[in-house]
């Protein structure tokens, strides 16, 4: 099979292959492809979410790939079309990663040229005048760099609503926002309601209202999309638990009913018996710089049953590793309930989580189910292999890694820990500690997600290095963690800077977060003995001296980390990411964007989707799902934009 489909920009397109799909029962086949049609059905709420104007961008530009008649090779239709691509892999015109919005590297005028040459009703506009007004909108949308340039912006000391493009609110404050949300909720609230989580906030006539994403509502005929496939696949679940959550997951969508969906949450977390699982909603709030908004995403997937072995150990010793922890007392849960932990292959990716994807997922993310039920967790083992098999013989490592000792480290541990790395962070880490009972889940804001990453990320730094991974045959020997440790503190204080566009600071919560847990860690290293960035020929390597002693730095941030999330204490939390989360030192980062050009490498890497083909009978039943690894990047695109 192959792997690589192409590379464009600072992206590289990959694709995965379903191992073991063949081994499925007709019914289980039938039962993904019903769930990836509706994973896929929700495209274009994911791209409506991420900035107002990114559906009509994506129309018009597909229209002029399709219909241009001018000489294709000159260089602003090349450009153009790498536009296009970036458009179809960040859901919309803004980075999916630094959230910048992209600079096109066509003329203004060759854009004019094109468009004016298409008909209004390809356009699916209703006469020409209404073709200008578009034109207008868009000149300025695409070409003024001033105009809404980021989608989520977290400077400090901004109002971070009317600055953020995003498409979750629309004539509001910063300051109205929180006035609006904080109304609803209720002193000594012990469940409360993720509010506004499936909605967009407006002002008409000077009144704040919500607009909540429901079958009658906001993104409504997506929604109804949605509930046909979800209806179809129902009749092919492979157990009365999997009814259910589909039968709840249809009303929520149906009512828009926040308190329906933490009953579906509850329900879906107790489902573990069949092989197929999948997400599918407004779960993740990354995209909206205050953290409340849910954008739409969805996967497919079915467990690994011999990896799963792994992370089922895991999660049965979850007491242990929260008893253990570095953390105070008070803030560890007595007793760790629902901890369900599988390694799965993904069948389809859709919304938010495609064609980048997370390799690790850990849900419910409200507090008081995580508290009370648990929570459900998955390392996606056959993206992680992708990326292993085409990372193998690159020239990164000889290029930062500091010398041979550390390299071969790497190569023989570095796999392995990474997988264990992720399953610690996803299984325990995000389910691990408690909240004080005063303490409010969104008591830190526009810096929960990163504190919320930094803290299960240190959770599975710490207990990496621990004798229970060998006790429980996790780990094969005392010096393989050391490779985890190296290429965290090599990632966070030097290679993901090529990520961000040179001068920019880090926008990104996992960047974030890894910025942070790794420059602090110099800085609590006031003797240099531990850890440190030395220059060697003139270009900077980290260098690991005590990796004993690094574990003790992580185990005091994760106990400091853990306490500001308890206790919500803000201004704690805002001091640390600012400090060490945010700016790059302008020198290094020239520097490491020098050497990546050398190499080559794409820094960012997403994945094609296999395309799931029903064969029927003469009776026009379903005998077979094929699965075509063929398509390209451009025809999966356009064929979604077509479908759905």
């Amino acid at each position: 099979m192959k792997y690589i489909d192409e590379k464009f920009a600072d992206i590289q397109i990959l694709r995965y292959k379903l191992v073991g799909f063949e081994e499925l029962s007709l019914r289980q086949k039938i039962y993904i492809y019903y769930l990836s049609k509706a994973v896929l059905s929700g495209r274009d709420i994911t791209f409506d979410q991420f900035g107002k104007y990114n559906l009509r961008i994506r129309k018009v530009f597909e229209c002029i790939y399709l219909n241009y008649d001018g000489n294709r090779d000159n260089q602003d239709f090349r450009a153009l079309v790498i536009y296009l691509k970036r458009v179809w892999f960040s859901n919309g015109i803004y980075h999916h990663y630094n959230c910048d919005k992209f600079t096109p590297k066509f003329s203004k005028s060759f854009f004019c040229e094109a468009y004016d040459a298409l008909p209004y009703e390809l356009l699916g506009l209703s006469s020409d005048d209404a073709k200008q007004e578009l034109r207008a909108e868009l000149l300025k949308v695409i070409f003024d760099e001033d105009y809404l340039p980021k989608r989520v912006n977290k400077t400090e000391g901004v109002d971070l609503i009317r600055t953020s493009a995003c498409n979750f609110y629309e004539d509001v404050s910063q300051k109205e926002v929180e006035q609006f949300y904080g109304s609803l909720k209720a002193d000594g609230e012990t469940r409360p309601a993720s509010y506004g989580l499936n909605s967009k906030l407006i002002k008409i006539n000077g009144e704040v209202k919500e607009l909540v994403y429901k079958a009658d509502g906001l993104y409504g005929e997506k929604i109804c999309q949605i509930i046909h496939w979800l209806s179809k696949a129902k009749q092919y679940a492979e157990n009365k638990q999997q009814e259910k959550i589909i039968s709840m997951l249809i009303k929520y969508y149906q009512t828009g009913d926040l308190a329906l969906f933490d009953e579906y949450s509850v329900a879906w977390l107790k489902e573990h018996e069949g092989q197929i699982d999948f997400i599918n909603g407004f779960i993740e709030v990354y995209g909206d710089p205050l953290g409340l908004k849910g954008s739409w995403e969805g996967i497919v997937e079915y467990k690994d049953v011999i990896a799963t072995k792994r992370t089922q150990l895991i999660s049965e010793n979850a007491q242990w590793f929260e008893d253990h922890s570095p953390i105070d007392d008070r803030f560890k849960k007595k007793t760790v309930r629902g901890v369900t932990a599988n390694v799965v292959c993904a069948a389809m990716l859709g919304g938010d989580e495609y064609p980048s994807t997370a390799i690790g997922i850990n849900l419910p993310n409200a507090d008081w189910i995580r508290a009370e039920y648990g929570s459900k967790s998955v390392t996606i083992g056959n993206l992680i292999d992708v990326y292993n098999k085409v990372s193998h013989g690159s020239d990164f490592m000889s290029e930062f890694v500091i010398d041979s000792k550390t390299r071969q480290l790497i190569n023989e541990y570095g796999a392995i820990c990474d997988v264990l790395h992720t399953d610690m962070h996803e299984c325990l880490g995000h389910g691990s500690g408690q909240l004080l009972k005063d303490t409010a889940p969104d008591a830190l804001k526009a810096y929960g997600n990163t504190i919320e990453e930094a803290r299960a990320d240190l959770f599975g730094l710490y207990y990496l290095a621990d004798d229970k991974m060998l006790a429980l045959g996790l780990l094969p020997n005392r010096e393989a963690y050391k490779s985890q440790y190296y290429t965290y503190m090599l990632n966070g204080l030097l290679t993901q800077s090529v990520r961000i566009e040179l001068g920019k600071n880090i926008e990104e919560a996992h960047m974030r977060n890894r910025a942070l847990i790794a420059n602090w860690a110099l800085d609590m290293d006031t003797e240099h003995q531990i850890v440190s960035l030395e220059i060697h020929d003139g270009k900077h390597d980290v260098m690991v001296k005590d990796y004993e002693r690094l574990r003790n730095i992580f185990a005091r941030q994760l106990a400091e980390i853990q306490r500001i999330k308890s206790e919500g204490d803000y201004e704690k939390a805002r001091m640390l990411v600012e400090k060490y989360a945010v700016h790059i030192d302008f020198q290094l980062h020239q520097e490491i964007h020098k050497r990546y050009e050398k190499l080559g490498i794409a820094p960012y890497k997403g994945f094609l989707n296999p395309w799931m083909k029903p064969k029927y009978d003469a009776a026009g039943n379903i005998v077979d799902i094929e699965l075509d690894y063929t398509e390209s990047y451009t025809h999966q695109m356009m064929r979604y934009s077509g479908e759905y």
